[in-house]
């Protein structure tokens, strides 16, 4: 990742939060850089990385600006399910994708499933060959802005709410329609809003899954991709909200404040520990999935929730030490401290996460 691209994601950062706009510029230069290809197949000109070049790019990118590192790693869950795929269409799509050609996305999150994605209340229905998808997106990163996006819908004939299959749908697709303006508290550029899919005709080739094969899908190849992600995500954000509170303490006049600058200092040494303590929880992760343990989604699971959870308590700490001026918007640690609001209610929310893990451990079913 070079200096030129950074500099690029720091001078477009401010305008992104402060006029909510999708940041068009930061995402070109994403293009321009290779990164759109970096985890796809080398044999169809992608980076062929893994997690671990992933989650270290990432998060350098969220560090810079929280917001193009969200649309990012959407992008990368939609193109990793769309490189999985078994569709006729699949070479193609992809080379489009690491051509820098196409930003994809996910439309999983519907109003009646909430933050449950991989239950969707949609189903889809066919007519003389053709398959009609219908749905009501809640949240769709880029929402309006993707090339791609990749739907999920309950399956034609659906028993159960996790039948689901998922399909492609392209960017003015006639049907699809970007339904409100995003205006959050933090990640303020990712254009996350609600979509709706009417009467949307596709055929075979816009099958990503078999029919009814979409949670495992889910699961199995979106969700790892999603958490390692949103963990590095977390840690960036956290990690520029630490080297704000370092310049900001550092740069601030003490004298006869003893007792200031030890509760400053105490902060930062909290936030440190936090920051490395997660990182190695991720760190781990990685190793798990990595060495194909058997428990590597267990570690999956807790990789967002730690380092969720972590950037929440470090954000706070880095605005009590700043004071007034990170209160006043002087300083980027504001934009970090509303940046790391996201990750603990974005599904699967931390409580679900909690919920999955202490299943697992207690020997229960997730679902």
């Amino acid at each position: 990742m070079t200096d030129k691209l950074l500099l690029i994601l720091d001078k477009e950062a401010r305008q992104t939060d402060a006029e909510g706009i999708w940041p068009a510029r930061s995402i070109q230069a994403l293009r321009d850089s290779g990164l759109m290809g970096l985890t796809l197949p080398a044999d169809a000109g992608g980076g062929g990385a893994g997690m671990r070049q992933f989650a270290e790019a990432i998060e350098k990118i969220a560090a810079h600006c929280a917001s193009t590192a969200m649309i990012y790693l959407m992008h990368v869950c939609g193109a990793n399910m769309i490189a999985a795929s078994s569709s006729p269409r699949r070479a193609e799509l992809v080379k489009t994708m690491t051509a820098g050609k196409a930003v994809a996305t996910l439309a999983f999150s519907e109003k009646g499933s909430r933050s449950h994605f991989w239950a969707p209340v949609s189903r889809a229905s066919s007519n003389s060959g053709s398959t009609i998808l219908n749905c009501e997106k809640s949240f769709v990163t880029s929402a309006g802005h993707a090339d791609f996006y990749v739907v999920s819908t309950g399956a034609i004939g659906a028993k159960s709410p996790i039948d689901s299959t998922l399909y492609i749908v392209e960017k003015n697709a006639p049907g699809l329609e970007s339904k409100g303006a995003w205006n959050g508290i933090g990640l303020r550029g990712n254009a996350s809003g609600p979509m709706s899919i009417r009467n949307c005709h596709v055929d075979d080739n816009a099958r990503l899954t078999n029919e009814a094969e979409g949670f495992k899908a889910m699961m199995e190849i979106v969700l790892p991709w999603f958490q390692i992600g949103s963990a590095a995500v977390s840690i960036g954000i956290a990690e520029a909200a630490f080297a704000g509170t370092v310049a900001h303490t550092t740069s601030a006049r003490f004298e006869h404040l003893n007792e200031s600058l030890a509760s400053a200092l105490a902060r930062l040494a909290r936030m440190r520990l936090a920051i490395d303590s997660s990182r190695a929880y991720l760190d781990h992760t990685l190793l798990r999935i990595e060495k194909g343990a058997p428990d590597a989604m267990l570690f999956v699971l807790g990789s967002k929730a730690t380092a969720a959870e972590m950037a929440l308590a470090g954000t706070d700490e880095a605005m009590r030490a700043c004071g007034g001026a990170a209160f006043s918007r002087d300083l980027s640690v504001e934009r970090n401290f509303r940046d790391a609001r996201a990750a603990s209610i974005m599904a699967p929310t931390t409580d679900a996460l909690y919920d999955f893990i202490g299943k697992a451990v207690a020997g229960l079913p997730l679902f």
